[in-house]
């Protein structure tokens, strides 16, 4: 066991471990660490905590010093030069006639790096911008290509939902989302409907989804044939997952059907997992599992 503190660099970035030693730090602290970019200003998330090696990723390095007010002065500094910057590489990337959208620019703590991050449709060939670059701010530039996950949880926004985007919000890291959690909620399979301000699946499919899946697997399958308490028999229409209301097809004496509705609990009928195949066609299936293949892998790193 080891006792690390959590850090993080920007609003819903990744937290890092680093090792607090016998600094007194409170969460919400600012502290100056070293990073793999460089030395960085974060602010502490989690307190002190006891963490099992195997957890650890990579060693631990330690924390520099709690933040002072030039340190905290400094990092507003950066702020403001880091939008000039954006402004600058904006001409510049103009003057090339670059096929390429500049999202965010950002300076190191220390200033010996500007690190700019732009997404694009293809590979782009900027080296020639980099040396405008360098010409202009006397430090090593980095150009980071990133995908549109990573664009919109920088950016921000407003979802569909009317509430700030999740991703951008509180999440941490992109959760996997997958058509198959959208078939589970019945929800819409149009891909327009499930997909977020980015294009890809919306993060929110994944909030509810162990949710859907526990009340799922209390509610037979539509098809099935099942029995109530009082005898009746008939076939499941239909099944409202939150409500846990089934509707039936009951046949009466007289040949005649009719759709009645029940409780879930007024039934006898053997709980099973829903079926995991989707009534559609397998080309519509492929088709709509493209999105979840174009996800890929974030790019970018919050170190």
């Amino acid at each position: 066991m080891v006792e690390v503190i959590g850090v993080r660099f920007r609003p819903s970035g990744k937290i890092y471990f680093f090792n607090p030693e016998n600094k007194e730090l409170d969460t919400g602290d600012g502290v100056i660490v070293e990073t793999a970019r460089g030395v960085e200003y974060g602010k502490v998330v989690l307190g002190r905590r006891p963490l099992e090696d195997s957890k650890l990723l990579h060693s631990l390095k330690p924390i520099i010093r709690k933040a002072t007010a030039a340190d905290e002065q400094k990092n507003i500094d950066n702020k403001k030069k880091s939008e000039d910057a954006f402004g600058i590489c904006l001409e510049k990337i103009a003057r090339r006639g670059l096929k390429m959208k500049l999202i965010n620019a950002e300076y190191t703590f220390d200033n010996n790096k500007v690190l700019f991050y732009f997404t694009a449709d293809g590979r782009i060939d900027f080296r020639d911008l980099v040396k405008d670059l360098a010409a202009v701010f006397r430090t090593r530039i980095e150009l980071r290509q990133i995908g549109v996950r990573d664009e919109t949880k920088m950016v921000g926004g407003i979802g569909i939902c009317g509430r700030e985007l999740c991703c951008n919000k509180h999440l941490s890291d992109f959760v996997p989302v997958s058509i198959k959690m959208a078939k589970e909620q019945n929800l819409s399979l149009n891909p327009t409907k499930i997909s977020g301000v980015c294009g890809r699946l919306m993060c929110c499919l994944k909030h509810e989804q162990d949710t859907y899946e526990y009340l799922n697997d209390k509610l037979p399958n539509v098809g099935d044939r099942v029995k109530t308490h009082d005898g009746v028999t008939g076939e499941v229409a239909s099944v409202s997952v939150l409500r846990q209301k089934v509707k039936l097809i009951v046949t009466d004496e007289k040949g005649d059907k009719e759709i009645q509705e029940y409780a879930v609990d007024e039934l006898n009928f053997k709980p099973r997992k829903r079926k995991k195949r989707m009534d559609i066609e397998d080309k519509e299936l492929k088709e709509l599992e493209e999105l979840e293949r174009q996800e890929g892998k974030s790019k970018l790193d919050d170190e």
